[in-house]
């Protein structure tokens, strides 16, 4: 399988399915931006903190994988200058509905996040990376990409989904219980058989990998970064798994 290829074209079928993550953001949100308040997620609920961000006028800012007309527009509408790289031209098209809507200047770009050819070394100030890596078969090339655009002094912030929740399954007998049913290392294509893994290729719902604390952080400080700060988030009561812990980490991290 075209793991690639296929997520491509299965959120371009989410942004038609009105998927929570392809909605753009509100009108309200957009003047709260304008003043400074700008109030983004890495992660499923809680707000990255604005001490994790510089001063956003004139910031050169790489939106990756981040299209859906939510977080760009909104450090745009702050005064940063911003790029949206994103698999899914249907993504990016809410990006650019939202920019023309409320007279934002945007630019889109379509591609893989493995692959930022098309940017300069040292060509941004900052990258906002939101819970997107798990579409990625392997996260080195990100992270080797992501040191090679941003400068130095730069800074990262992503935000991903712990391996753990997805080797765990919900018991069948409806008692909110999981049981442990898959090992590391973690993707819907090796780890499910076809039967498993047709529930989500018949809906054409993305194809998700899950990716060790090794790779999320240990592998990004080898290539060249700090961590700096941390929090962990989950689906906010919403979701089974959230009594048993939280399944999320956003994190912020600096180029040296």
């Amino acid at each position: 399988m075209d793991v690639v290829a296929y997520n491509q074209q299965a959120w371009d079928d989410q942004v038609k399915n009105n998927n929570e993550w392809t909605i753009p953001v509100s009108a309200d949100q957009i003047e709260l931006a304008k003043k400074g308040n700008v109030q983004v997620v890495l992660t499923p609920v809680k707000t990255v903190p604005a001490s994790w961000f510089p001063d956003f006028r004139g910031l050169k800012l790489l939106a990756l994988a981040s299209g859906g007309g939510q977080q760009g527009p909104l450090f745009a509408a702050a005064g940063a200058e911003v790029t949206v790289f994103d698999l899914s031209s249907g993504q990016l098209k809410q990006d650019e509905k939202t920019a023309l809507q409320y007279g934002l200047k945007i630019k889109t770009m379509q591609g893989d996040m493995a692959n930022l050819s098309a940017f300069a070394d040292a060509s941004f100030d900052l990258i906002f990376h939101p819970c997107s890596n798990s579409f990625a078969p392997e996260l080195l090339p990100v992270w080797k990409e992501c040191a090679r655009v941003l400068k130095k002094g730069g800074i990262l912030l992503w935000g991903f989904t712990k391996a753990e929740s997805m080797l765990m399954v919900e018991n069948p007998t409806g008692s909110k219980k999981y049981d442990l049913r898959y090992k590391m290392p973690y993707s819907d294509v090796h780890s499910l058989n076809e039967k498993e893994l047709s529930v989500y290729t018949d809906k054409n719902e993305p194809i998700i990998f899950g990716h060790s604390l090794e790779d999320q952080i240990g592998m990004l400080l080898k290539n060249g970064f700090q961590l700096t700060d941390l929090f962990e988030d989950d689906w906010g009561g919403r979701e089974a798994i959230d009594e048993y812990f939280k399944s999320f980490v956003a994190a912020r991290a600096v180029r040296i």
